[in-house]
């Protein structure tokens, strides 16, 4: 027993979350607009979406929200039960007559009107549609200017509900309004299919789906222009064509509880399953067309659904089934039937059931009756009326094809204009970017070749430079062959390493290809493998340099070699005595932020007091050289000598 209760409870659980779902999406009280217009703001919701409605529009206060949703429940209730639609309409009209409310009042009658028209009142639809007129804004015309073609296509007037559809679409063009155009592509081709103008009607068809579509919104009359559009395809025997635009029109119809259109649809797809020879499938869609016509309580769609199954019947060869089924159809219709079209159908489809049942007086009085309500529908007059307006309408969309193809010319040739005169100076800029471009070559080859110039004359400089020190040196040997004066002689020497170590930095100058910084790793090995040479000490002297690649400014290499010089002078002379074997090393670093470390360190023996005998003029000059540079000197004085340097690049 439990297990049977689960599912109504269930489905209660379901039903209850849907609808509060489908409230928050239409109605929410706690927004500034609390009501979101269903099939114009909104299409994200189900079939209780009417009941939603119904039960929120007391809770509203503002009027024209209030109005709205009475309106609109009075609109697509028309869709299910009409009694219940007309009383919706009555208490909207009551309010805004109440409330003095003009404009609302003639949207209540577009509404009422709509509904009169599907209770067979056509006279009485066509009277309040005409006063609404009166009392509604441009924009609410193409809905009641589609309710007056309804009224005049049931009458069997289809020129007159054709120029309504044609007015629609001028104010729908005028006011670049997509659903009003295609309601009217979608009347124009219900209209042509009525005529068997299959070809006509889907080109419309295809028109008004297309604007739909971009529009995004599912409502009652794109299910509508569905299902003309399936009958269109049927008409033209593309059975598979007809049937997807006929299911895609049911899971719409569903989805909302659109009865009309469900009935409709069913009683068109009794035919095209005959057609497809799917008679049991036929069979049940003449059912589904009566079920919905019943729910609806509409005389006109019961009336049609009897006629798609007396007309299966005929069909199937059953013709006594048939006349009954098709005498129940015209019963239904009554004298005051307005629709001739379907009422034709109907007495065609019983003469032809007589005729099968050899009842020849019975046919005969059917066709005739069936001859007299064809030629008041489909006479010459109103068949030349519909196709010179379509003409009209043709031509009036041609011309305007031909002005928005002027207007198109028109901006094609300014835009040629403009591309011509932006092509004119883009070309002038072009050609006085190529004069600068050629100036500017031309002074680039001049300066590269000054350049080039300067670059010699400076290496010519560094290089008669270092040949000068080079004789200077020359003249100091020569002057120190003549001496025999140790102290002198070591002066000399002393002064001929100089001068080379400041030669050493010009040489590299001319033969690199920077002239404005010398690699020092470099010049330090060649310095001190000279001064070695000249102390004789390259057999028990080694020098090593923990050094990278470091590139210095003239201005500091020189005074740099100079310490260099001096330092590894003092340590031959004073730090291995007795010809001792031993090591000096020569480290220049750069810490990252311009800074420089000197260091010049080796083994031996350590400073002593003998170090004080000679003139002091190398201390001297060294002092003077950190002077210079504006550095600092540190002397360690621990397994040997350490001399270390301290100063900033540039300063």
């Amino acid at each position: 027993m439990k297990k049977y209760l689960k599912i109504p409870v269930l489905i209660g659980l379901f039903y209850i979350a849907n609808t509060t779902f489908c409230l928050g999406q239409i109605v929410d009280f706690n927004r500034n607009n609390p009501y979101k217009k269903v099939f114009v703001d909104t299409d994200n919701f189900g079939a209780s979406y009417l009941d939603i409605l119904g039960e929120a529009v007391d809770k509203v206060e503002i009027d024209t929200i209030r109005f709205s949703m009475l309106n609109d429940l009075a609109y697509y209730w028309h869709t299910r039960n009409l009694i219940t639609a007309l009383n919706f309409t009555e208490k909207g009209l009551k309010l805004t007559r109440e409330k003095k409310d003009v404009l609302w009042e003639g949207r209540f009658k577009i509404t009422q009107g709509a509904i009169l028209l599907r209770m067979e009142k056509l006279d009485s639809a066509l009277q309040v549609l005409k006063d609404a007129s009166l009392m509604v804004r441009e924009t609410d015309l193409p809905l009641l200017y589609t309710q007056l073609g309804y009224v005049f296509e049931r009458k069997g007037e289809l020129d007159n509900a054709a120029n309504y559809a044609l007015e629609a679409m001028k104010i729908g063009e005028k006011r670049k309004d997509k659903r009003a155009i295609a309601m009217a592509f979608s009347d124009l081709s219900n209209i042509f299919w009525k005529q068997s103008k299959f070809e006509k009607g889907l080109e419309y068809g295809l028109k008004s789906t297309k604007l739909f579509e971009e529009r995004g919104i599912n409502d009652l009359d794109y299910d509508f222009t569905l299902y003309v559009l399936g009958n269109n395809y049927l008409g033209l025997n593309r059975y598979k064509e007809a049937l997807n635009a006929y299911k895609h029109a049911i899971s719409i119809g569903e989805r909302y509880g659109f009865y009309n259109n469900l009935s409709d649809i069913y009683i068109s797809l009794v035919d095209l399953y005959f057609y497809m020879n799917e008679l049991e499938e036929a069979e049940k869609a003449g059912e589904n067309a009566l079920k919905y016509a019943e729910l609806l309580d509409n005389n006109f769609m019961v009336m049609r659904a009897y006629l798609s199954i007396g007309k299966l019947q005929n069909l199937q060869g059953q013709y006594s089934s048939a006349i009954a089924s098709l005498l129940k159809s015209i019963e239904i219709a009554t004298v005051d039937f307005g629709d001739k079209f379907y009422l034709s159908q109907a007495y065609e489809l019983l003469g032809k059931a007589y005729a099968y049942s050899h009842n020849y007086k019975d046919a005969y009085a059917a066709f005739a009756k069936y001859d007299t309500l064809k030629n008041e529908i489909f006479n010459a007059e109103a068949d030349q009326r519909i196709s010179l307006i379509q003409t009209e309408f043709d031509l009036a969309q041609k011309e305007d094809t031909i002005e928005l193809q002027g207007i198109k010319i028109k901006r094609q040739g300014a835009w040629q204009t403009l591309i011509t005169i932006f092509l004119v100076i883009l070309l002038i800029v072009l050609i006085i970017l190529y004069k600068t471009f050629e100036n500017n070559k031309k002074k680039s080859a001049l300066l590269i070749k000054q350049n080039e110039e300067k670059e010699f004359l400076l290496k010519e400089i560094h290089h008669r430079v270092k040949n000068n020190l080079g004789v200077v040196s020359s003249l100091l040997a020569l002057q120190s062959e003549g001496i025999d004066d140790p102290k002198v002689i070591d002066i000399m020497q002393k002064s001929q390493n100089r001068v080379y170590s400041m030669s050493m930095i010009h040489q590299k100058l001319y033969i690199g290809k920077d002239l404005a910084t010398v690699e020092m790793k470099d010049y330090f090995i060649n310095l001190g493998n000279h001064i070695l040479d000249s102390f004789g000490a390259s057999d028990r002297i080694s020098l090593s340099y923990p050094m990278g690649n470091i590139e210095i400014d003239v201005d500091t290499a020189i005074p740099l070699g100079l310490i260099v010089n001096e330092l590894l002078t003092n340590a031959l002379k004073y730090a291995f005595p007795d010809k001792r074997k031993g090591q000096i090393i020569i480290c220049l670093q750069n810490n990252g932020s311009n800074l420089l470390l000197l260091n010049v360190s080796d083994n031996g023996v350590g400073l002593t007091n003998d170090d004080n005998k000679g003139t002091g003029f190398g201390t001297k000059l060294i002092e003077l050289l950190m002077q210079q540079l504006d550095g600092t000197m540190k002397i360690t004085n621990s397994k040997g000598t350490s001399v270390s340097f301290e100063f900033i690049i540039g300063k």
